[in-house]
């Protein structure tokens, strides 16, 4: 997963998650965290530049052709596994096939892995360091002799950053990224979607015969079909997909090595298998990644629900819901820090912690009837203006519009630079809050609450419709956010991830996040603040949502430990200036 790249550096203290009830803004002080700024190792320019000298009449819709189906799609989340343990699951009303993971199972790995014997990472941005240094240290704990290279473009700036986590030129784990992929048996191929793009063409026509390609997104898929192009049929094709970004995988990774292991779930997928081979590499690639379990996906399901949940509740919708109720409750009478804590503290500091551990629905059983009742109005009145957008984008995605807005915004890139917008009011108040949080008294706001939880479940709505599995809908649009990025926006901000997560992830959600803001207030509060009365249809249909068993399961499913953003490790999150 793409989303961001930032640099946090060591502080000794854990998340931890708490369920306080006081609604009166901090009162003590915590320790402020002096960040360090790391520059950016990874230039977009020369894969953008090159990228966008395509013509952007490739992307007519007329283009498009019927979508390539996967090989397992025909079995979709009904596979077996001649290597690893698999079982059935019941999400909601459906039967999945799962593989759990954990380090217990890195025995396994050398026969996952039959056949091949090098490795190449290609790139360094947000997922590369953390795959790269997991593969590489669960390799080493099982006796592989697997050698795991990084492949870098010529003159990049992340060289340093690679060699600081032990990959070196003199080792021959380092080089020239075109010089990796001729040598390597599995080209995981980590780059920008936009370099990715750019270059698939001298990509594939260096690898070499019998090698695999692994992505951990399907946007390539979708910018291929989209032009009337494919893979080459003479290549295995597969997906492994975090549900988090880079810095999580690594972490938990990092801090589940005494627990048999934690880490970021992960979809996988085989779009290609002329080896016969694929599906057991996939799953290995999941396991030494350290993913508490891997369900079954398609590239194409993949970069759809993928794209579309990261303009959605992932980090579009949030941050949209968080501008809007920040002058909400500003013109009700609250100070603009009180405003922040009622609306960002209080999605990314308690909703989140009590939905990773216990269930979207536990944040409505958990408050009292008085506040069940502002609950019910806030979600009865967003939920069908949140769905509206959410279809929308949906659509857009799937349509292939979304990505022609990628590649057009990146052929206007240096013209018009992408600002941040951490520069605003919101914003800086937060800096200020964040500042002086007082861990042990982030209040649930209730009609937060019931905005955030009828976005997140409109979101799920339209996944579900469209026919998403239960796994990869949980996934993209719970477990992601409330384990891997809520943290991250909790230690530093919505802002702060925006501005620095991937440029398709940052195109969406700065396209998106005013569309939430805007129908919410035009919408949604309006209907309120005009005495609306609820949509008890609405309700029932959340209090009875199979979605709710389906979470449960997931969370049976996570690891013990808690992410720790802010503990030592050896990742380096990269900051864009």
């Amino acid at each position: 997963r793409r989303h961001t790249a930032i640099y946090l550096p060591p502080f000794n203290s854990v998340n931890s998650r708490t369920s306080p009830t006081s609604n009166s803004h901090y009162s003590s002080k915590t320790r402020r965290i002096n960040l360090l700024t790391f520059p950016l190792t990874m230039k977009l320019s020369i894969a953008i530049g090159a990228l966008f000298a395509t013509s952007v009449a490739a992307f007519a819709p007329s283009s498009i052709p019927s979508r390539t189906v996967s090989a397992s799609s025909s079995a979709l989340n009904v596979f077996t596994s001649e290597v690893f343990k698999t079982e059935d699951v019941k999400f909601a009303d459906t039967t999945e096939t799962i593989v759990r993971g954990g380090r217990d199972l890195f025995p396994l790995l050398p026969k996952a892995f039959e056949g091949v014997k090098e490795i190449g990472v290609i790139g360094w941005g947000s997922q590369a360091p953390a795959q790269a240094q997991n593969l590489r240290d669960s390799f080493n704990e099982a006796g592989c002799d697997i050698k795991v290279r990084i492949g870098l473009r010529e003159g990049s700036s992340s060289f340093e950053e690679a060699r600081e986590v032990g990959f070196s030129e003199d080792a021959d784990t380092l080089g020239e990224m075109f010089d990796i992929i001729k040598k390597s048996d599995l080209v995981m191929l980590l780059i920008s979607d936009a370099a990715q793009a750019a270059l698939y063409k001298e990509i594939f026509a260096a690898m070499k015969p019998g090698a695999t390609l692994g992505l951990s997104h399907g946007f390539l898929l979708g910018y291929l079909e989209s032009i009337g192009e494919s893979f080459p049929e003479d290549m295995d094709v597969i997906a492994v997909c975090p549900k988090g970004m880079g810095p999580s995988v690594r972490r938990l990774y990092e801090q589940g090595k005494e627990v048999n292991g934690a880490g970021i779930n992960a979809s996988f997928a085989v779009h290609q298998d002329k080896s016969g081979k694929a599906n057991e590499l996939a799953l290995g690639w999941g396991v030494a990644l350290g993913s508490p379990f891997m369900f079954e996906t398609t590239l194409t399901s993949e970069y759809k629900s993928d794209i579309y949940g990261e303009r959605g509740i992932l980090l579009g919708a949030v941050h949209g819901i968080v501008e809007s109720l920040y002058r909400r409750y500003q013109r009700q009478g609250m100070s603009a820090e009180q405003a922040f804590v009622e609306t960002c503290e209080s999605i990314t500091g308690q909703i989140t912690k009590i939905i990773s551990t216990k269930g979207i629905k536990a944040v409505y059983d958990g408050l009292s009837s008085e506040d069940k009742e502002i609950f019910k109005q806030a979600y009865s009145a967003s939920y069908m203006p949140a769905k509206e957008i959410l279809q929308e984008i949906y659509d857009e995605v799937s349509s292939g519009n979304e990505i022609r807005t990628v590649i057009m915004h990146g052929k206007r890139i240096n013209k018009f630079p992408v600002g941040k917008i951490d520069g605003t009011d919101t914003w800086k108040v937060g800096e200020k809050v964040r500042a002086e949080r007082d861990e042990e008294n982030i209040p649930l706001n209730p009609f937060t609450a019931g905005v955030y939880v009828a976005t997140m479940m409109a979101q799920i709505d339209v996944l579900l419709e469209a026919g998403h599995p239960y796994s990869e809908v949980v996934n993209e649009s719970v477990i992601e956010a409330v384990d891997s990025l809520c943290p991250y926006m909790h230690y530093r901000g919505v802002a702060f991830m925006v501005d620095n997560c991937s440029f398709t992830a940052k195109t969406g959600s700065r396209k998106w996040a005013p569309r939430f803001d805007y129908i919410l207030e035009q919408l949604a509060y309006t209907a309120v603040d005009n005495g609306k009365p609820v949509n008890e249809d609405l309700i029932a249909a959340f209090e009875n949502h199979k979605v709710h068993d389906a979470v449960t399961e997931c969370c049976k499913l996570r690891p013990t430990v808690d992410i720790s953003v802010s503990s030592a490790s050896s990742t380096k999150e990269i900051v864009i200036e």
